[in-house]
């Protein structure tokens, strides 16, 4: 009987240890079947290449054949891929600080005491979050056509010169603008959520102390946010690292987008248009690195900063 309740503790606690491990595993598969399989997969791809013998018709014309380091270093070397970089930093210069002063703009006027239609006004600015990004690139990108543009026919009526807004410095201007459309909302929410969840003791102390709004927006909304404005940083930096939609949405209407303006658009046209997927599975792995240990150092230096500000 002793024995038997014994076996019966054991298995009790058994179960009872291998139960967090029973929660963890349909996470595990899902994450080793659709994340590290795929990554694991692109780095094997980067490792090879297809060698061609004779003018590659046959069988076992073209084989598959151990590269090392060759792709990465046709990637690091690749003009394009610089170019590309070079034109997303500039993309992101805009994006980022103008998408995440209104998000923070609007969500201080959302947590005013005195403001109407609080949740029509928070619902309408989320709103644009939720259209897909290649409709939002298709619907602004008809607004930017001289041709079929409403804004351009009023400036055609009214004798003012018509803005080519997809072609040179404005076309970084046109995608920023989807960009900071579409992405204000989510970022706000996110702010506007942190700044609700201050207790409301510490503006009625500001209030009796004879601050101001103003003031209390600047010394205490501001500062006590701040990791929300570093996740938001965090998210747009990343986001702006991965675009891709939109400039691939509106290079049909333009001739100022090629087909390698971003380094997503780099590597989707190495491995489908020119048919090496070896060489855009380096690009790919390269590109994940940086964003990687950018998101690192970003994290590291706001971590820094942070607990500087939180010593005494």
């Amino acid at each position: 009987m002793t024995t038997t309740r014994r076996t019966a503790r054991g298995r009790k606690a058994y179960g009872v240890k291998a139960a967090p491990y029973g929660f963890l595993l349909p996470a595990a598969v899902l994450f080793t079947v659709f994340f590290a399989l795929p990554i694991g997969y692109a780095v094997w791809l980067s490792l090879h290449k297809v060698e061609v013998k004779g003018l590659g018709l046959g069988k076992g014309a073209r084989e598959e054949v151990w590269a090392g380091l060759e792709n990465y270093t046709a990637a690091l070397t690749d003009t394009e891929l610089g170019h590309s970089a070079l034109r997303i930093l500039g993309y992101g210069a805009i994006v980022v600080p103008v998408m995440l002063g209104l998000a923070l703009l609007f969500a201080l006027l959302l947590d005013a005491e005195r403001v109407r239609a609080r949740s029509f006004s928070r619902l309408a600015i989320f709103l644009p979050y939720a259209i897909p990004g290649v409709v939002a690139a298709m619907m602004w990108g008809f607004l930017y056509l001289p041709d079929v543009s409403p804004f351009h026919h009023a400036l055609d009526r009214l004798g003012l010169p018509r803005p080519d807004l997809l072609d040179g410095g404005p076309l970084f201007l046109s995608l920023a603008n989807i960009a900071v459309w579409g992405g204000t909302g989510f970022n706000m929410i996110v702010i506007y959520t942190s700044l609700r969840s201050i207790p409301a003791e510490v503006y009625e102390a500001a209030k009796l102390d004879g601050a101001t709004p103003l003031q209390i927006a600047l010394r205490i909304k501001i500062p006590m946010v701040a990791p929300s404005l570093v996740l938001t940083f965090f998210f747009s930096i990343i986001a702006t690292l991965q675009v891709f939609s939109e400039p691939t949405t509106l290079r049909p209407l333009t001739n100022g987008i090629s087909t390698t303006w971003s380094p997503l658009m780099k590597v989707y046209n190495d491995a489908f248009l020119g048919g090496n997927m070896y060489a855009a599975s380096a690009t790919a792995v390269v590109l994940a690195l940086a964003t990687f240990a950018l998101s690192f150092a970003l994290l590291r230096t706001s971590g820094a900063r942070t607990k500087q500000g939180g010593t005494p």
